[in-house]
């Protein structure tokens, strides 16, 4: 006898709200485990989590039209480019206005998920355990912050600190301060920093990306990128950079590395101040890091200065702690998963968000928690095993010509994956009305 599959959410950010918004959607009980005080992941600053990086100045880089839910549009009164808390309330409102809030446990750390029989056993940190037929994986990645490696040579004897722990510019009050990196994140911190500081901010980077501003002809710039969506990648960006350049100039122009990659190559940095900070010499430009000596900071290009202080705009770590190796691998970001979505061994282990997209996530994530929640309802047939390991073998070696090694296996372009995950759902129904084996649970496994 058939009965309704119990489903655990690690996660209450953007992709564990969608998951179990798509999963109530197909009547699956579902209880999401959170261990902050509040829904929005990352854009829930001040989290009891203590996960969140956001900061005073933090906005979406995407703009809403691009960034929003199908299903829950942002109000058309909103600005392009909302800030952090009105993000924060948004997903508190989709959590809300969906069901989903009434299933997110708080204070729900998760500790351990292994797999006990036909069942997946979750543990939480001062509770009880609980037995759920599967689990999706929607933890993040932007919260384990990656410290510079090889470290250079030489001691430095100042502050330093991570972009993880940027908050707001006071932090920078009459320092001399240094930002090491070129994300979005690192010109933002620069960009704060240059107002309150003691001497023009350095930002200093190796390789250089490309800066789009966040509006490109009188509209924002990813909406005006999405109308080449229809063209082959390699087409699209040597039209973008030719618009980029004419609108902009290169990133040599202002001082700055030229990028290591294309514009759809290596994600670029989005922000309308960084430049002009650079053109009122209230940031300075500086190489990559030779070596320290005190508070000296020595460059690779013979130049050196003085700082206080050194923030680490490099990155975050995949880290999926409750997930034993077996599961996920020496190193998560190299897992291969059917779709993005599904464990190559067992399908009943679900992720959604363990990606790098070129534009927004909110849409990428909610494309991936409808394919999870179609199969885990059981109206969705996978391929055969062979043939997902197939996919999974493609997808790394056109990701692996596009990016090369950096995070290959992560990577997906936008566009494309929003568009080929509704028509996944559809090939998967189609396969289960012909036959193909769904997944279903039944009491006796339930019991087994």
């Amino acid at each position: 006898m058939v009965h309704n599959p119990t489903v655990a959410v690690i996660g209450a950010g953007a992709a564990g709200l969608a998951a179990a918004k798509a999963l109530l959607d197909e009547k699956v009980d579902v209880v999401v485990l959170e261990k902050g005080d509040r829904p929005g992941g990352l854009w829930a600053r001040g989290n009891a989590s203590g996960l969140s990086p956001a900061y005073d100045s933090l906005h979406l880089n995407t703009s809403k039209g691009r960034t929003q839910f199908a299903d829950f549009p942002m109000p058309a009164a909103w600005p392009d480019y909302p800030s952090a808390a009105v993000i924060e309330g948004y997903l508190r409102d989709y959590a809300e206005t969906f069901g989903v809030t009434a299933r997110i446990r708080y204070g729900a750390e998760v500790t351990s998920v292994a797999k006990q029989g036909e069942r997946w056993q979750v543990e939480v940190a001062s509770s009880e355990p609980l037995l759920v037929d599967a689990v999706v994986v929607a933890n993040g990645h932007n919260w384990d912050p990656r410290w510079p490696a090889p470290v250079p040579a030489g001691e430095f004897t100042g502050e330093q600190m991570h972009a993880h722990d940027h908050r707001s510019a006071d932090q920078y009050a009459g320092r001399r301060v240094m930002v090491v990196g070129m994300g979005n994140s690192a010109m933002d911190i620069a960009v704060d920093a240059s107002f309150v500081g003691s001497a023009p901010v350095l930002l200093s980077g190796r390789h250089g990306v490309h800066v789009v501003p966040k509006y490109l002809f009188g509209r924002p710039a990813d909406a005006t990128g999405a109308l080449l969506k229809k063209l082959p990648w390699r087409v699209r960006q040597r039209i973008a950079e030719t618009m980029l350049r004419v609108a902009v100039g290169t990133p040599q122009s202002y001082g700055l590395p030229a990028p290591a990659g294309g514009l759809f190559q290596n994600h670029p940095t989005i922000s309308d101040t960084i430049l002009h900070r650079i053109t009122h010499g209230e940031v300075l430009p500086r190489p990559g890091i030779d070596r320290f000596e005190g508070t000296t900071v020595h460059f690779v290009d013979g130049t050196s200065d003085e700082v206080d202080l050194i923030v680490w705009a490099t990155g975050y770590r995949v880290s999926i702690p409750f997930l034993d190796e077996s599961l996920v691998g020496p190193d998560p970001e190299a897992m291969g998963l059917f779709q993005r979505v599904f464990h190559l061994a067992d399908p009943t282990l679900t992720f959604v968000g363990l990606m790098q997209s070129t534009g927004a996530a909110l849409p990428v994530v909610e494309a991936q928690a409808k394919l999870a929640a179609a199969y885990l309802a059981g109206r969705y047939a996978l391929p055969a095993p062979v043939e997902q390991q197939q996919a999974v073998d493609r997808a790394l070696a056109s990701a692996r010509d596009r990016w090369g090694e950096k995070r290959p296996a992560m990577r997906i372009d936008f566009d494309d994956y929003v568009a080929a995950l509704p028509a996944e759902v559809a090939a998967g129904v189609e396969r289960a009305r012909a036959g193909a084996r769904t997944w279903t649970v039944t009491e006796s496994e339930e019991t087994r």
